[in-house]
């Protein structure tokens, strides 16, 4: 989010000056048991006219909208003296107030109850909020500080974590609405460890892993110890820390099976929301979105796109360089994990292949480039719709597209510089997050020229596999580190009916892909298979019988409902498209010194001895 204000705000004369205008806010929990917030908000010093106060419709790290405001109510307007104010509300999250004093207060009431990054919830065991999602704000009045009061009396084994200023009295402080939107809470009888890291600049902060689990506090300090090792490689990729704004970075994390699952990244912390019991047994399934959501520190939250600065709270944030915020994020948090030994050089070879069929085997990247995946982030980032799209047909993930970019781009700058993909994050780095100077995508594809000294390469790189849809080749790349790209299923048939639902005997299809031989054959979402090469169709293990007797080339006869209606088309199999990633010293070949020597460095620990 925005640049933080800087130490001097704290100086006697600025305090006096930001008291006269601060936002302030009290929250307290009388009713959590039945997920209720109280909140007020108090506004000094408005100016004359109408005064707008509203609900956020977005959130940072999210793309698409969110209507926060639909679990607001009760909510009132007081002037200084306590009388109620008129309030017209001119759409569901915003309210306008047209008469007023010098002071205003807002009172309302929020239910909360689904605990991810997102949004908000209360109960007996915690407070999880997420800013946008908890706090209304007045419109026009982003430069002042914010403070907020927690009210959480009868649970005396609750405790504040947030990367907020803390101030005394349970009060914590934001220099401005950006930096407050961008500070998640949670409140709990949390358990906590935290260690120091030094900076190249010799300065010391201490990072903290706040748990909400049901977790012994061996467990706890034990995870801690994991997360240093992940620590170190995101530190050794970068070359240094971010300066936390407050000396201090938070990994908020909340496990428990009904959560809703999610990981949040914000300028010094991140909210993780995981679906297990605890952590303790779990430790390396759940080590993915603290990496992933680290690495934001850096990449998203100051190495920064310019379509994302400011962040625009009352509409979805539209940005085409998601492929590089989220996408190459996406890389380095599996391959920072490999590094650090926390993940095998399997689990890694897994991830890339993931990331090579989807990018060589869907119509969404067939079809669509990592700019035009990006843009779709507005409908397709947790976006809210009860109508179906074609998303299947024209959308790849910007996540897993922009891993496919940087895993190529790291390959071939390996491959053709001597040079790696961390030293382009470097270089980034050093131009934009550092200075925080947010970017564009000809900023990006200037930097790759310098750093390569080879502008033509640049070019072509973003031309192609930035702003277009070629594809890199990706098995003369991997073969570089002595892997093999090749068929899954050499010679076998191939239906493409995707993932297929059997329900009381009716297996029926989901939307087919472009190209494929089920989409060729007519068939399409909602049709329900009645036979197969004259075989009653009733289960899915009946379908994958039938096509492996079946060879690339054939065609059957298939019966099927459509609205009702019993039609028959016919289906020509095709060969399977899987693509799998092996070692070549698995496979038959030679691992050679020169692939054993790339994969080392491509795949081992970058932390220096120490």
């Amino acid at each position: 989010m925005k640049k933080f204000l800087g130490t001097t705000i704290f100086s006697v004369l600025s305090l006096c000056v930001l008291a006269q205008n601060e936002i302030s806010y009290t929250v307290s929990f009388s009713n959590a048991i039945h997920h209720e917030a109280e909140i007020s908000m108090n506004i000094p010093n408005v100016p004359a006219g109408n005064l707008t106060v509203r609900m956020s419709r977005s959130s940072p790290g999210r793309y698409a909208t969110h209507e926060f405001g639909k679990n607001v109510y009760n909510l009132k307007a007081f002037d200084a003296n306590g009388k109620v104010l008129n309030i017209k509300q001119s759409a569901g999250d915003v309210y306008e107030i047209p008469a007023h004093g010098n002071g205003v207060k807002v009172t309302y009431t929020l239910f909360g109850n689904w605990i991810d990054g997102t949004y908000a919830g209360f109960d007996e065991t915690h407070a999880h909020m997420n800013i946008p999602a908890t706090f209304a704000f007045p419109v026009g009045m982003d430069d002042r500080p914010r403070l907020v009061k927690f009210d959480y009396a009868g649970k005396q084994q609750w405790k504040v974590a947030t990367q907020l200023k803390p101030l005394a009295n349970n009060t914590y402080f934001a220099p401005n609405f950006q930096y407050f939107m961008d500070s998640p809470i949670e409140i709990a009888d949390y358990k906590t460890a935290k260690w120091e890291v030094k900076n190249k600049d010799g300065k010391v902060q201490t990072i903290h892993l706040i748990t909400h689990s049901n977790d012994t506090q061996a467990t706890i300090d034990h995870y801690a110890e994991m997360l240093k090792k992940m620590v170190e490689e995101h530190f050794a990729v970068w070359g240094e820390f971010p300066t936390y704004d407050f000396g201090n970075y938070y990994f908020l994390d909340d496990v428990y099976p009904d959560n809703a699952g999610d990981g949040m990244e914000h300028r010094n912390s991140t909210s993780i929301v995981q679906r297990t019991p605890k952590i303790e047994g779990y430790e390396a399934n759940l080590l993915g979105t603290f990496s992933h959501e680290y690495f934001h520190s850096w990449n998203v939250e100051r190495l920064r796109p310019k379509t994302l600065e400011p962040f625009n709270f009352e509409h979805s944030n539209i940005s085409g360089e998601l492929w590089l915020a989220e996408g190459f994020t996406q890389y380095y948090g599996g391959l920072l994990l490999t590094r650090s030994g926390l993940k095998t050089v399997d689990n890694a070879v897994q991830a890339f292949n993931g990331m090579v069929n989807a990018v060589l085997n869907t119509p969404g990247a067939k079809n669509f480039s990592p700019v035009q995946a990006s843009r779709y982030a507005v409908f397709a980032d947790a976006g809210v719709a009860i109508d179906q799209t074609n998303a299947a047909n024209t959308f790849l993930s910007y996540y897993t597209y922009g891993a496919a970019t940087a895993l190529a781009l790291d390959l071939r700058l390996r491959a053709e510089f001597k040079l790696t993909l961390d030293d382009y994050m470097r270089a980034l780095w050093k131009a934009y997050g550092k200075p925080e100077i947010a970017y564009t995508i000809p900023d990006l594809e200037k930097t790759l020229a310098e750093l390569t000294k080879n502008q033509v390469f640049a070019k072509d790189f973003f031309s192609k596999y930035v702003y277009g849809t070629d594809k890199n080749d990706y098995a003369k790349l991997l073969l570089n580190a002595g892997f093999v790209l090749r068929k899954a299923n050499p010679g076998k048939a191939y239906a493409g009916f995707g993932r297929l639902n059997a329900v009381n005997g009716k297996v029926v299809l989901p939307q087919t892909l472009i190209g494929s031989p089920a989409y060729l054959a007519g068939l399409d979402v909602g049709d329900i298979i009645l036979t197969m090469d004259g075989k009653t169709i009733t289960d899915i293990s009946e379908i994958d019988a039938i096509t492996a007797t079946h060879q690339p080339g054939d065609t059957i006869s298939i019966t099927y409902l459509y609205r009702g209606e019993q039609k028959t088309t016919q289906l020509t199999f095709a060969e399977n498209p899987a693509l799998e990633i092996i070692a070549i010293e698995k496979n038959g070949g030679t691992l050679t010194p020169a692939m054993q020597q790339f994969r080392d460095h491509w795949l081992n620990t970058q932390v220096k001895s120490k």
